[in-house]
């Protein structure tokens, strides 16, 4: 049975920020608000969480997973990035965009497009998933909550506990967070390429 956290949007409280990465860090599966839509995630590397969530999601080994990183910092330290990149990414940092970039090393190899070795890397703007990174000391693994024959994420926390009470180990109430999942850019090429319209606005990028 799930744990149900109501955690408040802009001053989250920091015991149960703190209970919520503990589980985390146990190999829990959670879902949690974004600046976008409610996402599910786990621990970095967490073998056994990842693929819980590739079943519920039923998600081939094609999909590139995101990591939910603390600042443009952090970022840097799971993607390479050159001076075009950093200057685009300075720009729409924390916002609603989630970039497909090179992964270095430091990426676990089953969370990379296995022919491309790229990574998707965002950094949230929600007070609940920025104090969750922070606590947890390393980026969240993470992926929206659509869910299978869906074209939309689950929006209401709720219905998310209804839906997924037994299948992880916590749902974080952060109100409502947005309907539409992030604006995927492709940062691999020479330009950005648009990967997926979301809530992030294109002309913020492609003018």
């Amino acid at each position: 049975m799930a744990q149900f956290f109501q955690i408040h949007p802009e001053n989250p409280q920091g015991r149960l920020i703190s209970q919520a990465a503990d589980i985390v860090a146990a190999g829990g599966v959670i879902v949690f608000p974004t600046d976008s839509a409610y996402a599910i995630g786990c621990r970095l590397g967490e073998k056994l969480a990842l693929e819980r969530i590739r079943a519920l999601r039923q998600l081939d080994k094609r999909h590139n997973f995101t990591l939910m990183c603390r600042d443009l910092s952090e970022l840097a330290s799971y993607a390479k990035v050159d001076n075009q990149m950093f200057r685009l990414l300075k720009n729409h940092t924390p916002g609603p965009y989630t970039f497909i970039m090179p992964a270095t090393a430091e990426v676990p190899r089953r969370l990379m497009h296995p022919k491309r070795k790229t990574i998707g890397l965002r950094v949230p703007d929600n007070a609940i998933v920025q104090a969750l990174v922070e606590r947890l000391g390393e980026p969240l693994m993470s992926c929206s909550l659509i869910m299978p024959g869906d074209t939309q994420p689950l929006t209401d926390p709720y219905d998310i506990r209804d839906t997924l009470e037994h299948q992880v180990e916590l749902v974080i109430d952060g109100g409502f967070c947005g309907l539409e999942a992030t604006t995927v850019v492709d940062l691999t090429g020479d330009e950005p390429e648009l990967v997926r319209e979301g809530c992030g606005p294109l002309e913020e990028i492609f003018g």
